[in-house]
């Protein structure tokens, strides 16, 4: 009896089980059958709205162009023929999930990247996979917080500071440029560019955000490493779709690389943050006399006060600090690294350019680029603004309204529609620019601009929204190109591993606009400098 009791039980308990697993079982059914609904019901309401908008061809009504936006030289000959096809703007779906008008002309991209900030949002798309990295800097935020943090970190890029910034320019341009010469001691001419600049780059905006000076252009530093490692990582997740959810992600092999690399760059930010605020509490208190180091751009932000007097949070501030590194290093490179190679494409250009800065150092015992110069430099800078818009570090910028936004030939983006405002298709748009894909600086003298469209030319997007370092970016690039010049010819390299090719580099759209393979210049020294 005891024993047909137990069997009993047993029969009743798994059977209980049995009728809970089911209960849960049904209960997610019908969570996914639901979501699915709203899924399809959003899809089919934006495909609804954006239909005065023209549709390239999709693979199908529900996958849309999922697999056609690639990270290639064919992916921007796409666009080029978007371009040539439908002149100023497109739809695009990926899948049911995202909804995009794509847009490539001044008058499309204009209301767009002028309407408030109050209304703009940064969509998820292309900025979600950048939370975890930089939480609610500037570059993520909305409305209210970001005009706040705007007015806050403004002062950050004011002349007089970018000012102390320009010898900092000089001194990790320097340093590169001593690597290269012991690389042509060995008969070493053919160099790769990326990683040369990028290190270079990274090596200023550690001395001008932290006054650090990690020596990364001659040794390893985890920090540096753990930089690029997150930008890879970044480009890598955004080309898978699974990818995209958070709780998919964080549980693959790259999402736990991720996490690691992010440690080791908050930890580093945080106690820089930490140190210097208790620094500047040390000073007040003592009320110290002694002569003060020129600021850099962590003790500007923690000396930031509002109207309130309030200032930003230690959380906050290492927010910006890791934008600053993130949105600093890797774009200002690339310009760098283009604009040197469409220089050693066009020697005639290289020329003047070299014989534009000759003149400015002639009669200086030092062959140093000064704040003052900048301004003395008008053909190098046309070419470096005719590189950005033919190279242009970054290839799109994306937003979100909070309302209907009208655009011209009674088009209108609805609210929660994705704007891929396209800087590469506006910069190559022939019905703007003339033969846009020859590189032609006198496009940018200014007796020839009259004519251009205020919005033709956006390398640093436009608007509330434009990018707050621009001018910190242009002030490096003049020096590192006016410097390089003044020391070395430059003629194209050949990329080791694949041998003299007749065609010319490959393009490879990632963060920033890089290049299959890297950027491999032949680089001859020139007469040494004075100073050397």
């Amino acid at each position: 009896m005891p024993l047909l009791q137990g069997v009993l039980s047993h029969i009743l308990s798994w059977t209980g089980l049995c009728q809970v697993l089911f209960v849960v079982w049904t209960l997610l059914g019908a969570v996914v059958v639901v979501w699915t609904a709203k899924l399809l019901v959003r899809h089919v309401w934006y495909t609804h709205r954006l239909s005065c908008f023209s549709k390239p061809h999709a693979n199908s009504w529900l996958f849309g162009h999922l697999g056609q936006m690639q990270s290639t030289e064919e992916g921007l000959q796409h666009v080029d023929e978007l371009v040539q096809t439908y002149k100023h703007s497109c739809s695009w779906f990926l899948g049911p999930f995202y909804h995009l008008v794509r847009l490539f002309h001044p008058d499309y991209v204009k209301p767009l990247l002028m309407a408030p900030a109050s209304i703009t949002v940064k969509d998820e798309l292309i900025y979600g996979h950048l939370r975890p990295w930089l939480g609610q800097s500037l570059l993520l935020s909305n409305g209210e917080e970001w005009s706040r943090k705007r007015r806050l970190l403004t002062p950050a890029f004011h002349f007089d500071i970018l000012r102390n910034y320009v010898a900092i320019f000089n001194t990790s341009t320097n340093t590169m440029h001593d690597k290269w010469r012991h690389h042509l001691a060995v008969g070493t001419t053919n160099l790769e560019m990326f990683d040369h600049i990028t290190l270079m780059t990274l090596d200023s905006l550690l001395k001008c955000a932290f006054s650090y000076n990690s020596n990364c252009q001659q040794s390893t530093s985890e920090y540096v490493s753990a930089i690029v490692e997150l930008s890879d990582l970044i480009i890598d997740r955004r080309q898978k779709i699974l990818h995209h959810w958070d709780w998919i992600y964080w549980k693959t092999k790259q999402g736990k690389r991720f996490k690691k690399a992010l440690s080791i760059v908050h930890r580093f930010t945080r106690e820089v943050v930490q140190k210097r605020r208790a620094l500047i509490s040390q000073q007040r208190e003592t009320e110290t006399t002694a002569p003060q180091k020129k600021k850099d751009f962590v003790d500007i932000i923690l000396l930031s006060r509002d109207e309130d007097g309030q200032g930003l949070t230690d959380e906050e501030i290492q927010a910006e600090a890791n934008t600053f590194m993130f949105a600093g290093h890797d774009t200002t490179a690339s310009a760098i690294c283009w604009t040197l190679y469409n220089l050693a494409r066009h020697d005639q250009y290289q020329e003047k350019c070299r014989q534009e800065v000759m003149e400015l150092m002639e009669g200086r015992d030092r062959h140093e680029i000064e704040w003052e110069d900048l301004s003395n430099l008008p053909f190098t800078t046309m070419c470096i603004r005719e590189s950005l818009r033919l190279h242009s570090p970054v290839q799109a910028v994306t937003r979100k309204y909070t309302q209907d936004m009208t655009l011209p030939g009674d088009c209108t983006v609805p609210k929660g529609a994705i704007c891929l405002v396209s800087i590469y298709g506006t910069h190559h748009n022939p019905t703007v620019w003339t033969n846009p894909h020859e590189f032609h600086p006198l496009r940018f003298d200014p007796t020839n601009k009259k004519g251009l469209a205020a919005h033709a030319f956006i390398p640093f997007s436009s608007g509330p929204r434009n990018c707050i370092g621009q001018k910190f970016a242009l002030a490096e690039l003049r020096v590192v190109v006016a410097l390089t010049l003044l020391r070395f010819r430059l003629t194209l390299g050949v990329n080791p591993e694949v041998g003299p090719s007749s065609g010319e580099v490959r393009r490879l759209p990632q963060l920033v606009l890089r290049a299959e393979g890297g950027m491999w210049l032949q680089v001859e020294p020139l007469t040494p400098d004075k100073d050397e």
